[in-house]
C-alpha cells in the first residue's frame, strides 16, 4: 500500500465472526461493524483502541455514555471515560480526533461479561479481535482540498473545555477556542490568500464579508503586489437605510468601497450568495478556486457547520473567473440569468466519468431541482443530504419515496409536521437529524417551527454541561447547519458529490447568485464529505433524541449504556433503521447511480 493512495479498509477477526469496514477522511475515521448473529448473546459493546503511526503507546477512544451500575452520577465522575470501561454500543462508530495524512492502527475488541468486569469474548481471548491499519486523507492533494469546521459549538467538549460562554477573541486565528472551532477551515482559507504570490491575482465574490482576519489577509495580499478585486453584497439594496456591514468592514480593513477598481457592489439581485475566490497566475491565467458554503464571517468559520472546497483545475477556474466578470458588472436579473446559462447549461443526467461540472445561478428555470431529485432516486447504496433550510416540494417525493436505499438528511431545524409524518412512513431507510443544543426543544405552531425554549427542568443537566451555541438568539438566520451538499452512492467506487453555495431551492436557482460543483468518481473527496457528514449528523441526532425523550419523561435514559445485550436487537431486526444502516456498509449493489441514471426515468 502506498502511503499517499486513497484507502478504504475491510478487515475480519481471525474467527471470521466479526468484521469492519473503515473509511478515512481527513480528521475522522468511520468504523462500520458487523458480526455473525450467533455472537450477539451477551455482547455489551466494542472497545476501540487506536495507535498513531503504527508504533508507540496505544490509546482507547473516549466514551460519553456509562453503565449506571458503575457510574450512577456521570457528571461527578472523575475517572476515565474510555471505551475499554464503557464500550461502544453501536455497529457504527468514528474516531473524530484523527489528524490528516496520518497512519493509524486500530484494534477493536467485542466485550462480554458484566458491566464492572468486562471480558474480551465469551470463550476466547483474541479470536474475535480485529486489527488493521489505515491512513487518513491529506487535506489537500494538489487538486482537491476539503475542510470542514467543527460545526458543533453546541457541544459538551466546548462547554467543558472553554466554559459556557462565547469565544473570547474570535478575531485571533491563533486563539485556542478559534483553532478548535475552525478545525482547519479558517487556516486553509487564510493560507490560500497568504500564499498567493506577488504578481498573481485574486478575484473575490462575497455575500457576507465582515470577518477581520480574512479582510486583513486580503489587504496584506494587495500590499505585497497581488492584483486584488472584490465583488461584494451591497446590503443597503435590501432595505433603505440599512447598515452596510460589508462596507464598514472593508473600510476598517483599509479599502475604499465601490471604487470600481478594486471593489464592486453587487445590488441588482435578490441575494448575491457566492463565497468564492479565484486565483490568477501572473494576474491573468485562472488556475484554482476556493469555494464552498462558508461566508467570510466569524460565524461562518467558527459557528455553523460549513465547508471550504479548493480545486486546482484551469477549466474550473476559467469558468469561475468568467462568472466573476459577469457579476462585476452588477447585471440585472435577465442579463445575469442569460450569462449564467451561457457559462453553465443544464447538466446531463450522467456527467462524465471522473469529471468536475460547474453550475451557476441565477437561471431561467428550476430544472436543476429535478436533476437533483433524479440523482436521489438513482442512488443504489445511499444518499447523504444537507438541505440546510428544509426540503422543498420538488425534492420531497424523491427523498421520501419508500425504497431499500438509506437516506440521511441533515437540516437546520426539524421538518414541518406534514413532512415529518411523511418521512415516518419509511423509517427503516430514512433518518432525519437537525441542529439543536442539548436541553432545548423547538416550539411548533401550525406544524412549523417558531422558536426554541430551554427545557426546565432537564434531567440530563445533572450530568451534562449547558451547551453554548455562540450566536445570540436574534443574531443571524442560521445557527447550526449551513452546508449545502448532496452525496449519492458515497460508499461506491463511483460516488457523486454536489457541493457549493446553493440551498437546493427555487430561489437559489431563479433569483440568487450561486455556484455549485459536481464531482464524479473521486472517492477521496467522497470519503472526506462522508465522514464529516456522519460526524455532524450523529452529533445532533443524539441531541434530537435526548431532547425528545424528555417529552416522554425518560430523558436520562440516553446517557446510560444498556447493561444487557438488548441494545443489539435493532441492528439485526429487519425493518429497523439501524439494521438497514448496518447492511448498507457491507452490501454490494448490482448497479451504481450512473448506470441507473443512464436508463429511462
Amino acid at each position: 500500500m502506498k502511503e499517499d493512495e486513497t484507502v478504504r479498509v475491510e478487515a475480519k477477526s481471525s474467527s471470521k465472526a466479526f468484521r469492519v469496514r473503515a473509511i478515512a477522511g481527513t480528521r475522522a475515521v468511520m468504523l462500520a461493524l458487523d458480526c455473525d448473529p450467533s455472537e450477539l448473546v451477551g455482547l455489551l459493546g466494542f472497545s476501540i483502541q487506536h495507535l498513531v503511526g503504527g508504533s508507540g503507546q496505544a490509546g482507547w477512544l473516549g466514551s460519553e455514555k456509562v453503565f449506571k451500575s458503575v457510574v450512577p452520577d456521570p457528571k461527578g465522575y472523575k475517572g476515565p471515560r474510555r471505551t475499554d470501561r464503557f464500550p461502544v454500543q453501536s455497529f457504527l462508530w468514528s474516531d473524530y480526533w484523527a489528524e490528516p495524512d496520518t497512519k493509524y492502527r486500530f484494534r477493536i475488541l467485542p466485550r462480554y461479561g458484566k458491566p464492572a468486569a468486562l471480558t474480551p469474548v465469551v470463550a476466547q481471548t483474541s479470536a474475535h479481535e480485529i486489527e488493521f491499519e489505515i491512513r487518513t486523507e491529506k487535506e489537500f492533494d494538489g487538486t482537491h482540498g476539503v475542510w470542514f469546521n467543527r460545526g458543533a459549538i453546541a457541544s459538551q467538549y466546548f462547554a467543558r473545555k472553554f466554559g459556557n460562554k462565547p469565544p473570547s477573541n474570535i478575531n485571533d486565528p491563533k486563539n485556542d477556542e478559534v483553532k478548535w472551532l475552525s478545525r482547519g477551515l479558517l487556516e486553509a482559507c487564510l493560507d490560500y490568500i497568504d500564499k498567493t504570490p506577488k504578481g498573481d491575482g485574486l478575484r473575490v465574490a462575497a455575500y457576507e464579508f465582515t470577518y477581520g482576519p480574512v479582510l486583513a489577509a486580503l489587504a496584506a495580499a494587495q500590499k505585497r503586489g497581488v492584483d486584488l478585486k472584490i465583488v461584494y453584497h451591497d446590503t443597503t439594496s435590501e432595505k433603505k437605510g440599512a447598515k452596510n456591514a460589508n462596507e464598514d468592514a472593508l473600510v476598517a480593513a483599509g479599502f475604499r468601497v465601490n471604487d470600481r477598481k478594486v471593489t464592486f457592489k453587487r445590488s441588482k439581485t435578490k441575494i448575491p450568495h457566492n463565497k468564492f475566490i479565484v486565483r490568477l497566475k501572473g494576474g491573468t491565467t485562472p488556475v484554482e478556486v476556493w469555494t464552498g458554503s462558508t461566508n467570510f464571517t466569524d460565524s461562518g468559520f467558527l459557528g455553523q457547520t460549513n465547508v471550504g472546497h479548493r480545486i486546482v483545475q484551469p477549466a474550473t477556474a476559467k469558468q469561475y473567473l468568467d462568472y466573476w466578470e459577469l457579476l462585476r458588472g452588477d447585471p440585472e436579473l435577465a442579463k445575469a440569468r442569460a450569462g449564467a446559462m451561457r457559462l453553465t447549461g443544464d447538466p446531463a443526467d450522467v456527467i462524465g466519468a471522473n469529471s468536475v461540472v460547474r453550475v451557476f445561478s441565477p437561471r431561467p428555470n428550476s430544472k436543476l431541482l429535478g436533476w437533483y431529485g433524479r440523482r436521489i432516486l438513482d442512488a443504489t447504496s445511499g444518499v447523504l443530504f444537507t438541505p440546510a433550510f428544509g426540503i422543498g416540494k420538488a425534492l420531497l417525493d424523491p427523498v421520501a419515496k419508500a425504497r431499500q436505499v438509506m437516506r440521511f438528511v441533515l437540516m437546520e431545524k426539524p421538518p414541518p409536521k406534514a413532512q415529518a409524518d411523511l418521512f415516518k412512513k419509511d423509517l427503516a431507510y430514512l433518518q432525519i437529524s437537525y441542529g439543536v443544543p442539548l436541553g432545548e426543544l423547538y416550539q411548533m405552531k401550525d406544524g412549523n417551527v417558531t422558536s426554541r425554549r430551554r427545557i426546565q427542568p432537564f434531567e440530563l443537566e445533572k450530568w451534562y454541561f449547558h451547551e453554548e451555541h455562540f450566536r445570540p438568539k436574534n443574531a443571524g438566520f442560521v445557527f447550526f447547519v449551513h452546508t449545502k451538499f448532496l452525496l449519492v452512492d458515497p460508499l461506491s467506487d463511483d460516488p457523486l458529490i454536489c457541493s457549493g453555495s446553493a440551498n437546493f431551492s427555487n430561489n437559489s436557482l431563479l433569483q440568487n447568485d450561486e455556484n455549485m460543483l459536481f464531482v464524479r468518481g473521486n472517492t477521496r473527496v467522497a470519503d472526506i464529505y462522508l465522514t464529516e457528514f456522519d460526524r455532524i449528523f450523529r452529533h445532533f441526532y443524539f441531541r434530537d433524541v435526548a431532547n425528545e425523550l424528555h417529552a416522554k419523561g425518560n430523558d436520562a435514559k440516553s446517557i446510560f449504556l444498556d447493561e444487557t445485550d438488548a441494545w443489539t436487537k435493532p441492528y439485526f431486526a429487519p425493518g429497523h433503521t439501524k439494521n438497514s444502516r448496518r447492511v448498507m456498509f457491507f452490501a454490494v449493489p448490482a448497479k451504481t447511480w450512473a448506470q441507473i441514471a443512464a436508463g429511462p426515468h
